[in-house]
């Protein structure tokens, strides 16, 4: 930067009748020249000259020196973090101001230039901007960690999610509407409560399972105008932020339904499936259960899977609490329903974005686990010039790591080019130069064997291509232990970083995989699920979508109440690449093969 342009200009003369357009000083007074006055308004006139040139030539030094020092850590393209993003721990108000004056201004986020929106903190008008910063550090800064992507969301959904917020607040657990529809809830009375309906979910199954399921929830309660709130659980406080301003979405905990979410089942009482076998409910029923519990899980019946039918909508319609307990992304049975078709086409456009909109507008880490993330991201991550996920889960017993899943990975990360081979004759120098290319690749596993086998890998051979491999590994838990906060906060501190990637590669059937590539906005490589303990050939494939897949899709046709393929019955709801009964949702480019 040329500092000559701040140098200060010498005073102007007095006004001898003509405005001297360089001073707006010199207009209002021409005292004597010598006078005591005139001095104090020269060192007037001074100060108001020099002290913004000063401010200015300290702004451009001081950004010079954070650009210098910011370039010995990072790539031009990695989004540098400021100090207050780089520690989780500092506090609220820090960050908050912090946030406030870049914003202020308009400028960028202390980005390299891989965004065309670099100060999009609101994630291209997703997120509503009526929270305190500090309160979620990941809301407003989780732009600044992940490339922009590449799919906006709709006016339309933006449209329908503000005015979801306010339907919230009206609604919420601590509105007087709630309050009264609690009271009724426990007398046992369906009566009308206005515009305030509600679909209560049940934390249910794996830290995966659980976000892909909210996810259905809330899109249902968008589909149907109720309001979600959720069961709070051993640990959903500790790992989210609240998702909508002004009102909780907590369930409170005088609902009077609470201490039988362990026991509803399928034959409970008000189980809609367990009524509609013993034909005790129906569209023209005039008296209807104050609540209807949803039995959703993977072992649902063919009673239960009405849900999915436009008929058996029309009897919920009528029903102020839904109580839904299920393991599924049920989602892409929902765009098989004729009612909720061209809703769900004007909110999605871009059909295979559902998740990835509504998994970035709901699921906020904690400060806690942000913590987590971004101090493993700056650790190992950041200076990387490409970030590559690897998420290994086998589903075949015995102790890792299993070799022919370990030939499998290299297979697949090499044939594919993810990964550059290495030379074991060494025939290729190592050494390194400016330019050479560093590759970061985090692995998530249950198994420490699998990463220390990959870094064993890159450190023992040169790679042919003369780039630098680094392999890192957080954690590594042995077995899933669900019932264990900590062991579910690192598991979405995991889940998040590998979303961070530019390349990721997952495993078969993994709901832990499938809410990484829809934060991420990516499409994995998906790892073959081996068979016979053999490594498959070929070992990978790339998904034709990054929407999660829906494990358990109900095979019906409502109208003509008989079985039917539901994998082609629309051109956008295919079977999914990993499980050959399972659905999901698919762009336009993957409709017509």
């Amino acid at each position: 930067m040329d500092l000559s342009a701040f140098r200060r200009r010498p005073s102007p003369p007095p006004s001898t009748g003509g405005a001297d357009p360089r001073s707006a000083v010199y207009l209002k007074a021409s005292p004597p020249r010598g006078s005591r006055s005139m001095k104090a308004f020269r060192i007037l006139a001074t100060t108001l000259i020099v002290l913004p040139a000063a401010l200015l030539i300290y702004t451009a030094f001081h950004d010079n020196k954070a650009s210098d020092r910011a370039s010995l850590f990072a790539d031009a393209r990695i989004l540098e973090k400021t100090a207050d993003a780089q520690n989780a721990e500092l506090s609220a108000s820090a960050i908050a101001q912090n946030i406030s004056i870049v914003t202020t201004d308009g400028a960028s986020f202390q980005s390299s230039g891989t965004s065309d929106q670099p100060g999009d903190r609101l994630l291209g008008g997703l997120l509503s901007p009526g929270f305190d910063d500090g309160s979620c550090l990941s809301r407003y800064g989780s732009f600044s960690y992940r490339r922009p992507s590449p799919n906006n969301p709709s006016a339309y959904l933006i449209s329908r999610l503000r005015n979801y917020e306010s339907l919230h607040k009206r609604c919420g657990p601590n509105s007087k509407p709630y309050k009264e529809a609690l009271e009724a809830l426990r007398s046992g009375s369906a009566v009308g409560y206005g515009e305030c309906k509600y679909v209560v979910w049940i934390s249910f199954s794996g830290l995966g399972n659980r976000i892909l399921t909210l996810t259905s929830s809330f899109l249902y309660a968008l589909l149907t105008n109720r309001v979600l709130l959720i069961d709070q659980g051993k640990d959903m406080m500790d790992l989210f932020c609240e998702p909508f301003p002004d009102e909780s979405w907590l369930l409170s905990k005088d609902f009077p339904v609470t201490d039988q979410f362990d026991s509803l089942g399928q034959s409970s009482p008000n189980c809609h499936g367990h009524l509609l076998k013993n034909n005790m409910i129906n569209s023209t029923e005039k008296r209807m259960p104050s609540y209807l519990y949803l039995h959703l899980a993977h072992d649902y019946n063919d009673h239960d899977k009405m849900f999915f039918c436009d008929e058996d909508q029309k009897v919920m319609e009528k029903v102020p609490w839904l109580i839904i307990k299920s393991d599924n992304y049920f989602i892409p049975s929902l765009f098989l329903m004729p009612s909720f078709e061209q809703e769900l086409f004007n909110l999605f456009p871009h059909k295979e974005a559902i998740f990835h909109h509504l998994g970035r507008y709901l699921f906020h880490p904690s400060n806690h686990v942000w913590g987590l993330i971004t101090r493993y991201f700056d650790s190992y991550l950041a200076r990387a010039d490409e970030r590559i996920g690897i998420q290994i889960r086998t589903l075949d017993g015995g102790d890792g790591p299993l070799s022919y899943v370990m030939d499998q990975i290299i297979a697949c990360t090499q044939n594919e080019e993810i990964l550059p081979k290495v030379d074991q004759h060494g025939t290729v120098s190592s050494s390194p130069s400016e330019d050479t290319r560093l590759k970061a690749v985090l692995v998530t596993s249950l198994n420490l064997g699998y990463s220390d086998n990959l870094k064993n890998l890159y450190w023992m051979y040169p790679t042919v291509t003369g780039e630098v491999v680094g392999v890192y590994q957080a954690s590594h838990e042995g077995y899933q232990q669900t019932e264990k906060p900590l062991h579910n906060l690192k598991a979405w501190a995991e889940m998040y970083l590998l979303s961070l990637s530019d390349v990721l590669v997952t495993s078969s059937w993994s709901t832990f995989g499938y809410v990484a590539q829809g934060l991420g906005g990516l499409k994995p490589w998906i790892l073959v699920k081996p068979e016979n303990r053999t490594t498959p050939n070929p070992p990978c494939g790339r998904a034709m979508s990054m929407e999660p897949c829906f494990h358990a899709p109900p095979f019906y046709d409502c109208k003509a109440k008989r079985g039917i393929d539901t994998g082609v019955v629309v051109p956008h709801v295919r079977h999914c690449e990993d499980m050959s009964w399972g659905l999901k949702v698919v762009g336009d480019d993957h409709q017509d093969l």
